[in-house]
């Protein structure tokens, strides 16, 4: 029998009771924005430092000019950070790509120049050359077992003195213009000469199509499944602000003179990686091994077999950026590549991957470079010296890795 004169405790655990499904439902939203924000707090940071080198340059990092140059001059380093979140995912460090792009890159010079190959030929026996690289270093790594940190250092001592021999200790140039135009190239007036170029502004748009169709069949394909998904009203913030950022992007571009050659290169890489390291079982098995290499080869999987796969695939990386680096300075120098490493395992790192390896994305890795990218250019705009400027990108980096660690230790703790 129900109790004619409920009691104070039972009169409030029936308010309770109402009030519980808003107060869960607003729980779950909020729950839901915060989750989808920290998964994507590396892009978040990317655009607070964007925010904050506007403001402080006087909005001079946003101009076209400068936005189009921030790509072209960091191409290297975001086809190195491909390359290097595979390998750290991996369980492995690379520290001989910027030797060995220096190196690819005294060779084309010898291909193209002294020796007056076609540039298309030339481009294809360096890229042939990187792989042989990724080769001889993979094989040491996966075969014989010496550890990828001593490989790659005695790596980086071996193809910085190749270069050096190749070179004679002189700078070779100048270069065919189909040859620079893969580091200096812009696609533009395809259509004819327009104040905005139509081309540049279209792919922006399509781009924008082919986000919200992608992410609206992932989220009916989730819903479809009993998956939970972010809040509609989240949903589309998150598209619409996305979507400006694209469209921002691709007209900035249009405004200058087009789309920079080195991005059409970085973003056919982009894809194809993403595809290989998300949809392919040679991708799952990286993680795989990353995760526990133990575990992985009693579960069947060739371990060696993909560490020497990793390996080759860092050495074509690592000469193509090599080409994209010196067709941008129309010269091979002595010089080249110095701190290419440090930059592209930045990059990694600041991007999201795990010290442990087993955790990263091509994503990641791109937006971590593109951080590191903003720095040097909002510093180098407002006159900050070089010195700074590197204590700076270290301090970002040790930050990077500390969260990394922080979310590792908390984890572990639930």
């Amino acid at each position: 029998m129900s109790n004619p004169n409920p009691t104070p405790t039972q009169e409030s655990q029936a308010v309770g009771a109402q009030v519980n499904p808003v107060e869960n439902k607003f729980t779950d939203r909020l729950s839901h924005v915060l989750a989808d924000l920290g998964k994507n707090g590396i892009f978040i940071a990317l655009i607070a430092v964007v925010v904050l080198f506007a403001v402080l340059t006087d909005g001079i990092l946003l101009r076209p000019q400068n936005i189009s140059n921030l790509v072209v001059q960091n191409g290297y380093i975001l086809v190195l950070a491909i390359g290097m979140v595979m390998v750290i995912i991996a369980g492995h460090i690379d520290l001989s790509v910027g030797s060995v792009a220096a190196f690819i890159g005294a060779v084309s010079g010898v291909f193209a120049v002294q020796w007056g190959l076609p540039w298309w030929l030339a481009i294809i026996l360096s890229l042939g050359i990187g792989a042989l690289v990724g080769v001889w270093q993979g094989f040491w790594i996966a075969y014989v077992g010496i550890p990828a940190f001593i490989v790659t250092l005695a790596g980086m001592l071996i193809f910085r003195g190749l270069a050096l021999v190749v070179l004679g200790n002189a700078n070779i140039g100048s270069f065919p213009a189909e040859y620079r135009a893969l580091g200096n190239g812009f696609v533009t007036d395809v259509f004819g000469e327009f104040e905005i170029d139509p081309l540049t502004l279209g792919i922006g748009i399509l781009a924008i199509v082919i986000l919200v169709v992608q992410q609206v069949r992932t989220r009916r394909g989730r819903q479809k499944y009993g998956q939970d998904v972010e809040p509609i009203a989240w949903f589309i913030t998150k598209l619409v602000l996305i979507g400006a950022a694209i469209l921002f992007f691709a007209y900035s571009l249009a405004s200058y003179k087009g789309i920079p050659i080195t991005l059409i290169v970085l973003g056919f890489l982009v894809l194809v990686y993403s595809v290989i390291m998300n949809r392919t079982v040679f991708g799952r098995h990286i993680y795989a091994i990353g995760g526990n290499r133990h575990a992985a080869e009693l579960s069947g999987i060739k371990t060696r077999r993909v560490d020497f796969l990793l390996f080759v695939n860092m050495g074509l990386l690592a000469a193509l950026a090599g080409l994209i680096f010196t067709a941008r300075l129309n010269l091979a120098g002595p010089k080249a590549g110095d701190g290419f490493e440090l930059e592209a395992i930045s990059a990694a790192f600041i991007g999201g991957a795990a010290v442990q390896g087993g955790v990263g994305t091509i994503g990641g890795a791109i937006i971590g470079g593109l951080i590191i990218g903003v720095l040097n250019n909002g510093m180098s705009i407002m006159g900050i010296g070089i010195e700074w400027q590197q204590a700076v990108k270290g301090l970002v980096l040790l930050l990077a890795v500390a969260f990394d660690v922080y979310n590792k230790r908390r984890s572990g703790g639930r």
